[in-house]
């Protein structure tokens, strides 16, 4: 497996940490509707706080950039789903950005109105791993990587990951497993699919963003764990697959539902959402997608504001704002979205997020000419 490497000028927005304000002041473009570019839109200008999603910081940082001369700044702060989630619901960011669906405790606290949230991209949660003398993709299973994480394999060398992989020669270094230490939705679709090939996992550590860890070392956001597999022979990390090719990772092909093992590309990735049910609220999950072409481990994101921002405490401008971006989102950032190594959204997915844009208010009225 060749690791391939983001463009550094885009990698050095894209994989910034922290809060990035990736915009200026000036002004040529506004909010749309019914799905129109951001390039053709009346003229707005706002500033747009958010925080939330590790795993989407680099699109949102990179969205924030493409669209500083369209009058917006985007300033995003990747702290984690859970901690984007709570400070959306505290009123002290504009959006939040966030792996999994929004559950009904988000939605209890989030009471300012009715939120939306809108998957926009996909993305493989890798597991990625540094092992002297193991240059290749090594194949791994659902019940192997739990074992792995209940601290029960502890060698490179063990039988169970011999069984997969008898043309490799294993090293018999001890596996260091690497976990995140942050409420994480990365966490969740990671933890979520080994529940689903674990009995002892999901009646264990169980799911979700911040559980209690059997065994490992932790490490904040994406950026922190795969700094940590880095650093470490013998390390195995879940990290999102635009980290690991920009560290240069070798990660594990891994099985899927139909028995095949696949590796993490845009193309299995995007096969996960295919055929995928779309409830409602678009609180769509793609972990272990059932299609032969999928790889196993991919989670969706989210960006989540209320659809009426104005009755929430936003100002106009803001809430225009707002909608030209998730505007931009669904329709030219797609293209951004797969250069940061991402997946784009299924049409089927897409047609039902821009209605739910389409019907953003500000103070009961339509926004966008």
């Amino acid at each position: 497996m060749t690791p391939r490497i983001l463009p550094a000028a885009m990698a050095a927005c894209a994989l910034a940490t922290g809060l990035a304000a990736c915009g200026s002041d000036d002004s040529n473009s506004s909010a749309s509707s019914g799905g129109t570019s951001t390039s053709t839109a009346s003229t707005v200008k706002a500033t747009l706080n958010g925080a939330g999603s590790t795993f989407a910081a680099p699109i949102y940082q990179q969205v924030g950039a493409d669209l500083k001369d369209k009058g917006l700044t985007i300033n995003y702060q990747g702290v984690g789903s859970g901690a984007g989630v709570s400070q959306f619901a505290a009123g002290t960011v504009d959006f939040a950005g966030s792996d999994p669906a929004l559950a009904d405790a988000d939605k209890a606290a989030i009471n300012k109105g009715e939120p939306i949230q809108i998957p926009f991209a996909l993305g493989a949660i890798t597991a990625s791993y540094k092992v002297s003398g193991v240059d290749t993709g090594l194949k791994l299973d659902g019940a192997t990587l739990a074992k792995i994480y209940l601290g029960k394999i502890t060698s490179w060398d063990d039988a169970a990951i011999k069984a997969q992989n008898p043309d490799a020669t294993l090293p018999s270094t001890k596996i260091t497993v690497i976990h995140r230490s942050d409420s994480s939705g990365t966490t969740k679709g990671f933890t979520q699919f080994l529940a689903n090939y674990s009995p002892e996992w999901k009646g264990g550590p169980g799911v979700d963003k911040d559980i209690k860890w059997p065994t490992g070392t932790g490490a904040k956001g994406n950026d922190g764990v795969a700094a940590a597999v880095k650093q470490t022979d013998g390390a195995i990390g879940y990290v999102e697959q635009a980290y690991a090719l920009q560290n240069g990772f070798t990660f594990a092909d891994v099985k899927n539902k139909s028995g095949a093992y696949v590796a993490p590309t845009l193309e299995s990735t995007s096969a996960a959402a295919e055929g995928i049910d779309i409830p409602a609220d678009l609180g769509v999950s793609t972990i272990d997608a059932p299609g032969a072409a999928a790889y196993p481990i991919v989670s969706q994101t989210f960006a989540i504001a209320y659809k009426d921002g104005c009755k929430a405490g936003l100002d106009k401008d803001k809430a225009t704002g707002l909608k030209t971006f998730f505007n931009y989102l669904l329709n030219d950032g797609q293209a951004t979205i797969k250069k940061l190594s991402y997946a784009p959204i299924p049409d089927s997915l897409k047609a039902k997020d821009q209605a739910v844009v389409d019907a953003m208010q500000c103070n009961g009225a339509a926004i966008g000419s």
